[in-house]
């Protein structure tokens, strides 16, 4: 293992610097490493490997995907051995995977922990990048890889009085790793997405008091997790290759499936017992096997909305409380579709109230508690469930500057702009592993991260076997991929919600979407037509060797 230093001064030159010790650097460290014999750094800014598991660490934090498919497909004998204990891992079981994944590839030793990237610029002379760090590195690159996640930037509302308060203080994704103990607390959360769902119903087991800060209702679906069994999973693995061949060529990178058939189509009959059916079953096959025009018609979305606001005023006692988590004013699955456990029974506890924001919102955070239009509610701990500036604030976090010292923040100024998800015009050799305008979030996120791992070492090897010394998008493809994911995403329902999808959870963040919504599948075509092509959409350089011959 690296240990970190202030110390170093001089300039280490490598074939490729990659940020990040999660799924995706770990993988990236693994392919430079191993299979391209190849020099590199890698920088964490964590004490160990994970990624957003070694951060997300608040009660109840537990992957959306199911178990089997989130994992390394590569490691054949790794999927073989390794058993999961049931159908969502919690975030101790999926930490303790990459670790043993680490161990078992003898990566850590190549991994400098606890130390942040703070500037990585692009040198116009050398057509390298130079790349600093907070423990005083200085490394100058041919390749600047990025496997930074597109949640790990926390974002806390800036509400007035926020450091008066005279209790703890908490958000979800910085969570203390000895715990949080609620016994006998006053506790207040602030958020409903997914880290407050997850949490919520944990918290409430513990604390004397939780008082729920609600802005928007949320669809979900219940996890279910007792339906998946060790007999089911012992029965994945005598099929492993099917199940990750359809998962690679699917919508969202799951080996589900899709139907095609129609809500509109259906009679009230058939789509109560499909809905039935999905809910029964939980997570996100009540989406994918139910009907195919859910996501697009509005029509057809409603039935399923009003089927899932039906379950809520069936599941939470008082008619009051019901009410204010009936979402109405998104359509189901235009906002991230939440997977939880017992989230809306919890409501039913003597100890638990839900406080709607939204029409008697947060006016300051006092030293007693929390003041709303309607009150003040008086509290020992504070948790702020409030989310990430999603997919560019991890960037925005350093100062990385493309060709004539262009920053990437005002490139993006209007949205983040590139090409395919993996690149940006003006920044040559940086490569973006799940970056915006890739599916990233709206996909099992181990399965495009593999992909777009195996496609950036892929160029990386093209790039020395025919002398190129740059790999640059251009920015006619550019543009064109930017319209192309946008034209998807208005021909779906998700423009209809206020979403983290399009920024409209950071104040002030231009509103665009973000993922690419046409399919893991889809987009995996693409990307091996661009590569069937030549590279279709980049300049390739030649080495100045090369070019003057």
């Amino acid at each position: 293992m690296v240990e970190a230093t202030k110390t170093k001064t001089a300039t280490t030159e490598v074939d490729a610097v990659v940020i990040g010790a999660g799924f995706a650097g770990l993988y990236m460290l693994k392919k430079l490493r191993d299979d391209l014999g190849l020099t590199w750094r890698i920088f964490e800014a964590a004490d160990d490997v994970g990624g957003t598991w070694y951060w997300n660490r608040y009660p109840g934090a537990r992957c959306d995907s199911e178990a089997y498919v989130y994992s390394f497909s590569w490691d054949k004998e790794l999927l073989q051995e390794w058993t999961w204990s049931g159908k969502y891992p919690e975030q101790p079981e999926i930490l303790s995977y990459l670790q043993h994944v680490a161990d078992r590839h003898d990566l850590k030793k190549d991994i400098q922990f606890s130390t942040r990237v703070t500037a990585a610029h692009f040198n116009d002379d050398t057509n390298r990048w130079d790349i600093e760090t907070d423990q005083g590195d200085h490394v100058s690159a041919r390749f600047f890889i990025t496997g930074i996640g597109c949640l790990s930037a926390g974002q806390i509302p800036d509400i007035a009085g926020r450091d008066t308060f005279e209790g703890d203080s908490y958000h979800t994704s910085s969570w203390p790793h000895e715990g949080v103990d609620f016994a006998g607390k006053r506790v207040g959360v602030i958020g409903t997405g997914s880290s407050g769902v997850q949490s919520i119903p944990v918290i409430a087991q513990q604390a004397e008091h939780l008082t729920v800060f609600q802005r928007t209702p949320q669809f979900m679906i219940p996890a279910r997790h007792h339906t998946v069994d060790s007999h089911y999973l012992d029965e994945v693995k005598t099929r492993y290759d099917e199940v990750w061949d359809t998962a690679r060529h699917s919508v969202a990178g799951f080996p589900y499936t899709p139907t095609d058939k129609s809500a509109l189509e259906a009679t009230a009959e058939e789509r109560q017992a499909a809905y039935e059916a999905g809910w029964a079953e939980g997570g996100f096959r009540f989406t994918g096997a139910s009907f195919k025009d859910i996501g697009i018609d509005l029509r057809a979305n409603a039935t399923a909305a009003e089927f899932i606001r039906g379950k809520i005023r069936e599941t939470v006692d008082d008619p009051e409380t019901a009410e204010k988590l009936v979402p109405t004013d998104h359509p189901y699955g235009s906002k991230r579709t939440l997977i939880d456990t017992n989230y809306f029974e919890t409501y039913n506890r003597d100890n638990v109230e839900l406080v709607d924001i939204r029409h008697a919102p947060i006016q300051e955070i006092t030293p007693r508690g929390i003041r709303t239009e309607d009150g003040e509610y008086e509290l020992d701990i504070i948790v702020f469930a409030t989310g990430f500036d999603a997919m560019t604030g991890s960037f925005f976090k350093m100062d990385i500057r493309g060709k004539d010292g262009v920053q990437l923040k005002d490139k993006w100024a209007e949205g983040p702009q590139t090409y395919l998800g993996l690149s940006v015009a003006g920044f040559p050799n940086m490569f973006m592993i799940t970056g915006p305008g890739s599916p990233s979030v709206l996909s099992n996120m181990p399965v495009s991260i593999e992909q777009h791992v195996e496609w950036i070492s892929d160029l990386v090897e093209y790039t020395g076997e025919h002398n190129v010394e740059t790999v640059e998008a251009d920015e006619d493809a550019q543009t064109a991929w930017v319209a192309h994911v946008n034209d998807i995403a208005s021909k779906t329902l998700f423009p209809l919600a206020n979403s983290w999808y399009l920024g409209a959870n950071i104040p002030g963040k231009p509103r665009a979407f973000m993922p690419y919504p046409g399919g893991v599948g889809n987009y995996r075509a693409k990307c091996d037509e661009v590569t069937a092509n030549g590279y279709e959409g980049y300049t390739l350089t030649p080495t100045q060797v090369e070019a003057a011959t």
